[in-house]
């Protein structure tokens, strides 16, 4: 039978667009208390003013989750507020298209300090209170993209593969604790996410087809569905989940399609 959401708060970081701001209002729409957090103070407070003229309950929370201070006065804010913390969605995150011979360490490092460091710098305090309840479900936001190495990704792949493995490793870790854990797995979304990528001169991923391009609600929707009915893995295109499984069992076919992506951005890059 579905869990009944009702009165059960959710802490949710990079909301202030995408795919955080969608599921921060789905959550909100189906009754749960929603504490939003992102950098931009601007943007969580229209997110905050449309969750609030549709009857939810919301407060922002001003957050870099590279620093755990913040993301742990994120979690103390939302049981103040709500009185506990059910689930932590661990959205934020950033790509960029570079070769890994041009990037830094120092670029590498701060994609991990967000895409995985600030996952784990946010559950960490969440997990604190769920264990002592007895209760919660966590959400990793990770990709599609964390089950293949795509050339000119290779830190934004690695990042969500890292977040994908702790899922699956501590969804069984802490079932004995009453608390679920789930890894989100979207495809490319119509958000700022893709424009930003595209901005900085993507070639590989930009005009993506339209069938490999869905909107943001579509993941928020889903992130609900698990909510009322965890699962582990939570995807929202089946052909995705299927050819990345595919891609998996004949890595050399995989190669081989890789290769002749990188041959096809070569061309439009000359």
């Amino acid at each position: 039978m579905p869990k009944d959401l009702t009165n059960l708060p959710i802490a949710i970081t990079g909301a202030s667009s995408g795919i955080g701001a969608a599921t921060a209002m789905a959550c909100a729409k189906a009754g749960m208390p929603v504490a939003i957090a992102a950098r931009r103070a601007d943007k969580l407070a229209d997110v905050a003013t449309k969750i609030k003229q549709a009857g939810g309950r919301v407060i922002t929370v001003n957050c870099d989750v590279t620093k755990p201070e913040e993301c742990a006065a994120l979690i103390d804010a939302t049981v103040r507020e709500f009185g506990s913390i059910y689930s932590v969605f661990a959205n934020a995150g950033y790509g960029v298209e570079q070769s890994f011979l041009s990037q830094t360490d120092e670029e590498i490092r701060a994609m991990f300090e967000t895409n995985f460091w600030g996952s784990v710098n946010v559950i960490r305090p969440a997990l604190a209170h769920m264990t002592k309840a007895g209760n919660g479900h966590v959400l990793w936001c990770s990709s599609c993209l964390a089950k293949i190495g795509l050339p000119m990704y290779s830190s934004y792949c690695a990042s969500k593969a890292m977040q994908d493995h702790f899922a699956r490793a501590t969804r069984h870790e802490l079932r004995s604790a009453g608390i679920f854990v789930s890894s989100v797995h979207p495809i490319g979304t119509k958000t700022e996410f893709f424009e930003k990528v595209e901005g900085r001169g993507a070639k590989l991923l930009s005009k993506s087809p339209e069938r490999f391009m869905q909107p943001a609600s579509r993941v928020a929707d889903a992130v609900v569905a698990c909510l009322r009915k965890p699962k582990g893995e939570v995807w929202t295109s089946l052909p995705m989940r299927m050819g990345l499984g595919f891609a998996g069992m004949f890595p050399r076919l995989a190669d081989f399609a890789l290769a002749r992506m990188m041959d096809q951005r070569m061309k439009r890059a000359t």
